[in-house]
């Protein structure tokens, strides 16, 4: 049964359960499964009513909040493809995100209004955007409230169809939107329901941002898939989630390593209780060790450390019961095959030998948009999934990453490909080169840091430089760090060697 069919389902037998419960900072917002089915019921009247179609590409670049999910819900519901957008992307990111999905509807905060409509031109393939009070869940609910939704399609029972489109940094410094279908999200969601051992009477507490994979697929759809109750706090801080852990009872949470050390740092620590929790995961950039051990000592409880990528949702993962190895990300998931190969021939390596890691089955997604050539450059010829990370397998089955050939930069559990950030570094004025790389970081897990050669008679100041940055990017992919060299060391073809940067740079 595809995970739409069985959530339907749930509005009928799980009615009057709890499904989600916003917490807001003034109010709570409880939705039931039979809300949240009635409610999906009348957005999908109110999309056709827009005219959408299936196969069309439905941007969403709101906050975390009830609209979006009923929105997202209903998109998919409906046959169409929901495009989910950080708010945090400045306008020349969405417009290339717009104009590339050939997305024909917008949803997006109000309070963007007046800044979006510069960019909207650009954006021929747009019907119509809506500007939501995202806040104000009656708005969003009177915008549908005299729509018909007595005759509505049933969900899609083609497993192949394309579900959700999530961009996904290139090495070409051009994001590349990932087709993930209804099967792969299927697939992905039974294998984690019996790996970590989903039950109906689990109350996840939800703090990530549910516009990439781990915070949508994984932590929310996991919960609605088991007919859990999903606990949304709007923004995470170390207080209330502590305290909404215990005063709730929570018996999952799923984060990132830099909210972890933001939890064991907070003061007193300690003193709650969560003898309740029985899952508490890790994912979306590597767990130090050093962060495993002090979770184990301020919270007696062991970390669950997994591995994932937005091609295919989660792929590995420490067990449940069993040894959660201190540096491993695990065991292949139920329905998972996962292997280290020559990351040039593709042929299988010998156990404790590094490799690129690669991954199959059916959760893996089915390609890029509108982009057949990558497409077919990142599987093998026999249907492996070339994800780009080292590691090595161990006798025993677990699995240890060592790195990542792209360069890929994971700050806080985001991820930022370097050439994204030095294409906009080299447009400034001053800049002559630059080079961008990660430094490990005690809070971030690695430091977005760009190494920037000056033109000559030119003068720019570090801050400048981020400033800029954080004018074209996402903040999160704005450097934390400018470093100003006279040069970058480079091969005999003129390629910057970064390795190098990293080993003499980022002790600094």
């Amino acid at each position: 049964m595809l995970f739409l069919t069985k959530l339907q389902h749930h509005g009928r037998t799980h009615a009057h359960k709890t499904a989600i419960d916003y917490l807001l900072p003034d109010r709570q917002e409880c939705v039931t499964y039979g809300q949240l089915e009635a409610h999906v019921q009348q957005t999908m009247a109110y999309l056709l009513s827009l005219g959408l179609q299936r196969g069309d590409r439905v941007a969403l670049q709101l906050p975390k909040c009830l609209p979006f999910v009923y929105l997202h819900l209903a998109i998919m519901r409906l046959g169409a493809i929901t495009l989910p957008l950080n708010p945090g992307y400045p306008h020349s990111e969405l417009s290339y995100f717009l104009a590339d999905s050939g997305a024909s509807l917008l949803f997006v905060d109000a309070v963007a209004k007046e800044k979006l409509e510069s960019i909207l031109s650009d954006s021929p393939s747009l019907n119509k955007v809506i500007y939501l009070q995202t806040e104000k869940l009656d708005h969003f609910l009177d915008l549908s409230a005299n729509i018909d939704a007595s005759d509505l399609p049933s969900p899609p029972t083609d497993p192949h169809r394309t579900a959700l489109m999530i961009y996904t940094s290139g090495t070409t410094g051009r994001p590349k939107g990932a087709q993930i279908t209804h099967g792969n999200l299927t697939a992905n969601l039974n294998s984690l329901h019996q790996a970590w051992g989903w039950q109906e009477d689990d109350i996840l507490l939800h703090v990530l941002p549910i516009f990439h994979v781990h915070g949508l697929v994984v932590a929310l759809h996991g919960a609605l898939n088991a007919a859990a109750t999903a606990v949304l706090l709007p923004k995470f801080t170390p207080e209330q989630a502590l305290a909404t852990m215990v005063q709730r009872q929570c018996t999952v949470f799923m984060a990132v390593p830099t909210i972890h050390k933001r939890l064991v740092d907070f003061p007193d620590a300690g003193q709650y209780n969560l003898c309740h929790m029985r899952l508490l995961t890790s994912g979306s950039d590597r767990l130090p060790d050093d962060l495993f051990l002090k979770f184990q000592e301020t919270f007696g409880h062991t970390l669950l450390e997994r591995y994932g990528m937005t091609e295919t949702g989660m792929n590995l993962s420490n067990p449940l019961h069993g040894e959660r190895r201190i540096g491993s990300v695990g065991l292949p998931l139920p329905g998972v095959e996962a292997r280290i190969a020559n990351p040039i021939t593709d042929e299988p390596l010998p156990d404790g030998q590094v490799g690129e890691v690669q991954i199959r089955g059916q959760h893996v997604f089915k390609g890029y948009w509108q982009m057949p050539n990558k497409t077919a450059d990142s599987f093998s010829e026999d249907g492996w999934l070339r994800t780009g990370d080292l590691g090595l397998r161990e006798a025993d089955g677990y699995f240890t990453l060592k790195g990542r050939s792209k360069d890929l930069i994971i700050t806080g559990g985001l991820n930022v490909y370097p050439p994204e950030v030095e294409l906009v570094l080299v447009e400034h004025p001053s800049v002559a080169a630059c080079a961008v790389i990660g430094c490990l970081d005690d809070e971030w897990g690695e430091r977005v840091t760009a190494v920037i050669v000056l033109k000559c008679g030119q003068t720019a100041t570090a801050e400048a430089i981020i400033s800029y940055c954080r004018q074209h990017l996402a903040s999160y992919k704005a450097p934390r760090k400018v470093i100003f060299a006279e040069e970058l060391p480079s091969n005999a073809l003129g390629k910057v060697q970064k390795a190098q940067l990293r080993a003499t740079l980022c002790s600094q």
